[in-house]
């Protein structure tokens, strides 16, 4: 009985329509804002129009994005492909050769040389000769006081003095002090020995400038020579080679090596 008394009282009451003016009193509604669609998350069903194109705009600005992206790595990599390739375009095509006649020549190496061991021996040649050494029992007894080492015989003085061999080289002492042609002297025997000189002249100047009128270096010249092994022989040089004032001088001739 209870129900049925409140729906004929709910029926009695008058329906208000949406649009109906309000009592007196009683504030007419607000009209309802609706609220933009919040983004849609990964897994989220659309539901509404909105946010349907939210989706659609995003994946058109990842679309571009990428294809940005891969426009610069390809102009990258044809960037990277041109400077690999700017020689052989800049020159054009190539075509090797056939038969490139190229001459394969064997390098020979020089022969080492013993620039200590000639330092050394230098050194000791011009400390073995000595201004102290008698040389009045070596020399041959003639008018030109001649030179020939022990076992060399008295043709090879006679030989060199009529000027069998030809001079090939010459040192000229004049002006020098003592000590300087002492050195000068050695220097000379041992180079041109080395060379394969065989016969050479060593002018030593008569003294005519030096006090006394005696010349100076003439004795000195003959022990110094007397001391070198190079030597073999010498003999005073001929009037038109110099006379008394010179030496012609007769070398060790140099032993070959069989190559």
């Amino acid at each position: 009985m209870a129900d049925k008394k409140t729906a004929a009282k709910a029926a009695m009451r008058p329906i208000r329509h949406a649009h109906a003016p309000a009592a007196a009193g009683e504030k007419p509604p607000q009209p309802r804002r609706r609220a933009p669609p919040a983004p849609r998350r990964a897994g989220e069903r659309i539901t509404q129009l909105q946010d349907l194109a939210t989706v659609a705009r995003r994946l058109r600005e990842d679309q571009e994005r990428q294809e940005a992206e891969a426009k610069a790595r390809r102009e990258a990599t044809a960037r990277a492909e041109a400077e690999r390739h700017l020689f052989s375009r800049s020159v054009g095509p190539v075509t090797p050769l056939r038969n490139p006649n190229v001459a394969r020549l064997r390098r020979h190496k020089p022969p080492p040389l013993p620039v200590q061991h000639w330092l050394d021996e230098e050194r000791v040649l011009l400390e073995s000769i000595s201004d102290d050494f008698d040389v009045s029992t070596l020399l041959d007894t003639d008018d030109q006081l001649s030179f020939r080492r022990p076992g060399i015989g008295v043709e090879v003085t006679r030989r060199l003095r009529s000027g069998h061999w030809s001079i090939q080289r010459q040192l000229d002492l004049h002006g020098l002090r003592v000590d300087e042609a002492r050195e000068a002297l050695g220097d000379f025997i041992r180079h041109a020995h080395k060379i394969g000189i065989r016969c050479v002249r060593v002018v030593h100047g008569k003294g005519l400038g030096s006090p006394g009128k005696s010349p100076v270096l003439k004795g000195r010249v003959q022990r110094w020579l007397v001391q070198k092994n190079e030597v073999l022989a010498f003999v005073q040089a001929r009037p038109m080679d110099g006379g008394a004032g010179a030496l012609v001088v007769l070398l060790q001739p140099v032993l070959r090596k069989n190559s």
